[in-house]
């Protein structure tokens, strides 16, 4: 069983097996340990292995007691950076039997030149391709809450539906957000908004320390971007000056990245309502996701030159081959992370980690 990033196997399809296991009835035939993450059926001896694909040593180094890897299962695909990094991978693992089974799983890329889109279009002979979407699978597996929503999209946001429920490709380049509109927001419009949010992104040299401010229509499934403040080496307390002659004052709640535990500390203790965002091993996917998902972020350009700037040309990554992987960059996005922590309760509330 193989993921892209480790640490993200032991809350996924680790805990989905262990899990599997225990629906079955067959919890007293398995040894499940979390250190290393292994499986094994007590009466064959039979293990399942877990390992990260960003450390591929890890992966080299699994030798059975007995027989050979017959199974190679990699989830989430497309989290990899392109076909090569996977053949090595099963160049590694497969050695030893005549007869082995690949299994790929993953939700299809939005673009159509992402580097796993582009695999499924060359005929392979003993491949299978299986695809299903929320329609073929019983309601109650999914609950009626998430068939709502999937309903909801398609009325409002048909591309992010196709996307997000259908699995289709929806795109032709590598842009992350196709869903920015540029345009001046007016003092009437501001003066409308009733939920507002500020995120920061802690920064120094060369990397910069970058506010915003945010309004969000739940309704409308619309995040207006209207204000921000960028510098470069600044304390502390300059930035809190800073931040104070923008116009944020106690009353407001700032979401800072939680990487920066001190400088939120400092932060408080000037004056200023700040907090740590919520983390875990996927928060930045899903977030960028969940982004991708709105129907229009509209940005302020005037008001707001950096973030127009980062939302309009942030791309995915490249692999060294030259094609779309579906990783995101952590480059020229310090705005992009500010909204992202701004955001972060309306985001983590849909149960995403």
């Amino acid at each position: 069983m193989a993921r892209k990033v480790g640490n993200t196997l032991r809350d996924s399809v680790y805990s989905q097996i262990v899990w599997a296991i225990d629906y079955l009835g067959l919890t007293e035939k398995f040894k499940c340990i979390t250190s290393p993450l292994e499986i094994t059926y007590i009466p064959t001896g039979q293990k399942i292995y877990f390992r990260g694909g960003d450390d591929p040593l890890k992966i080299k180094s699994i030798k059975p007691r007995f027989g050979y890897i017959n199974i190679l299962w990699f989830e989430e695909l497309d989290q990899f950076k392109g076909g090569s990094e996977v053949r090595s991978i099963v160049q590694s693992a497969l050695r030893g039997g005549d007869k082995a089974y690949v299994f790929m799983s993953f939700n299809p890329p939005r673009s159509k030149t992402n580097w796993v889109n582009k695999m499924l279009e060359i005929p392979k002979p003993n491949r299978y391709v299986h695809e299903s979407d929320y329609r073929t699978v019983p309601v109650d597996w999914l609950g009626q809450a998430f068939i709502d929503e999937a309903e909801y999209l398609k009325e409002i946001n048909p591309a992010a539906y196709e996307h997000e429920y259908l699995g289709l490709p929806t795109t032709a380049g590598g842009l992350v957000f196709e869903n920015v509109e540029i345009r001046a927001i007016t003092d009437e419009e501001i003066g409308q908004f009733d939920r507002i949010h500020d995120g920061l992104d802690f920064g120094y040299y060369p990397d910069p320390a970058q506010w915003v401010r945010c309004h969000y229509d739940a309704a409308r499934m619309t995040l207006y971007i209207f204000d921000e403040y960028r510098g470069w080496k600044h304390s502390n307390s300059e930035l809190y000056e800073a931040l104070v002659e923008m116009g944020v004052g106690p009353e407001d709640t700032v979401i800072a990245d939680s990487a920066e535990p001190k400088s939120i500390a400092d932060l408080r203790a000037y004056g200023l309502s700040c907090i740590g965002a919520e983390k875990g091993p996927e928060s930045v996917r899903y977030s960028m996701k969940w982004l991708q998902s709105l129907v229009k972020i509209v940005i302020d350009n005037k008001r707001c030159p950096y973030a127009a700037e980062e939302f309009l040309n942030y791309e995915h990554e490249l692999n060294k081959d030259g094609e779309y992987i579906s990783a995101f960059p952590d480059a020229d996005n310090h705005a992009i992370d500010a909204v992202r922590y701004a955001t972060n309760r309306i985001w983590k509330r849909r149960g995403k980690k």
